[in-house]
């Protein structure tokens, strides 16, 4: 399986309320230095009309990131679900990491 299905598999699965960084599903997808392609990965996929929880993968400092439909609705999404976010970043990260 390459690397771009490998991510869309594992970023599938992350539960409601959970999250993963793009540094840990590079990691898990088999290259840890390969972050800043997961986050290429999910966009590419938005784009082919793929869905898949991406709002849920953030920075491994707890920034919430870049998303396809932009950075309010991924917070608001993350909020939604539980998550407690101040300003643009996940409080307490770790309590959230799947």
């Amino acid at each position: 399986m390459e690397f771009a299905e490998k991510v869309k598999k594992i970023v599938r699965v992350i539960p409601k309320g959970k999250l993963l960084t793009y540094k840990l599903v590079a990691q898990k997808a088999g290259n840890v230095r390969a972050a800043r392609a997961v986050g290429s990965v999910l966009n590419q996929a938005f784009r082919n009309g793929e869905r898949l929880p991406c709002f849920r993968v953030v920075r491994s400092n707890g920034q919430v990131g870049g998303y396809a439909l932009g950075e309010k609705e991924k917070i608001k999404r993350l909020k939604e679900e539980g998550v407690k976010i101040k300003g643009k970043r996940v409080v307490d990260i770790g309590q959230y990491l799947f």
